[in-house]
């Protein structure tokens, strides 16, 4: 058996320095996983370990996002083109994960789904957050939040602002291209229809690719974070379905009805509707 030797300089002693532990903050991190059945379920630990990492997958995409909206601002539109790429593989990540959740049976899973009481991932604030900063306005989701003064805070100043495909859209308002006025200010708290006005636009930048280039790369970078995003919540509605079948969710909802139902949601439909119109 082959053995890799200690090199020389590597550091041995890490007293009163800043490790590797230290620096990721790992005491916090790991020992956030508290089970609550008694006598402790094999398999609580994968349900909070699932979660929690999708909560931190779920920090970074925001933390991208924002990023892309900034640039965009600045009417800069290629810095997003490396943080839509990196989103993208992060959306990747979170629908992998869901065949990690898959190898916990319904026999398996029912033994501690009661100690979750009412929690549920619809209260998940950075999850809304997400589809806020992607344009899934929904102000009636915040009554969820009240309880929690910061979280309410964050979500609200989302909901009143730009999202990414507005800010987008905006953008190109200001090269010149003719985005509808009632699109370029309005009350951004509002989830949009389609509109024919950004449909020409669109067609426009698709048919003229070497003149937009930059615009026409941005839009499929989008089409790909949306068609990511349908994916992971068709793949989260069948990961439930197939643990807990028809059972109404933990936290009130109809479970698998509720989730079909987001399935169509559409968070750039003129992105997705001027397929129809190149030719």
């Amino acid at each position: 058996m082959g053995r890799r030797k200690m090199e020389a300089g590597i550091h041995r002693d890490l007293e009163d320095r800043l490790g590797y532990a230290g620096y990721l903050g790992l005491d916090r991190i790991l020992g956030a996983q508290q089970p609550l059945s008694d006598p402790p379920h094999h398999d609580e630990m994968l349900f909070i370990v699932q979660h929690q990492v999708a909560e931190l997958w779920m920090k970074l995409i925001i933390h991208e996002l924002e990023a892309a909206i900034a640039s965009m601002r600045a009417d800069r539109i290629e810095p997003c083109f490396k943080v839509l790429a990196r989103v993208k593989l992060v959306q990747q990540q979170l629908f992998h994960q869901w065949g990690v959740l898959e190898t916990l049976t319904p026999a398996e899973y029912a033994r501690f789904r009661h100690v979750f009481g009412q929690a549920s991932g619809f209260q998940s604030m950075q999850f809304r957050l997400l589809e806020f900063l992607l344009g899934n306005k929904d102000k009636d989701s915040l009554v969820v939040f009240r309880h929690d003064a910061a979280a309410l805070e964050r979500l609200q100043a989302a909901l009143e602002a730009p999202s990414i495909y507005d800010e987008f859209l905006r953008l190109l308002a200001r090269r010149g291209l003719p985005v509808p006025p009632e699109r370029v200010t309005r009350d951004w708290s509002e989830p949009c229809d389609s509109h024919p006005g950004v449909v020409a636009v669109f067609k426009t930048i698709y048919e003229d690719t070497q003149r937009y280039w930059d615009a026409y790369d941005m839009c499929e970078k989008l089409v790909d974070v949306e068609v990511n995003f349908q994916l992971w919540r068709f793949r989260h509605l069948k990961t439930v379905e197939r643990i807990i079948g028809h059972k109404r969710g933990t936290g009130g909802s109809s479970g698998v009805r509720f989730l079909r139902a987001a399935i169509d949601i559409r968070l750039f439909p003129e992105l997705i509707d001027v397929r129809t119109e190149i030719e």
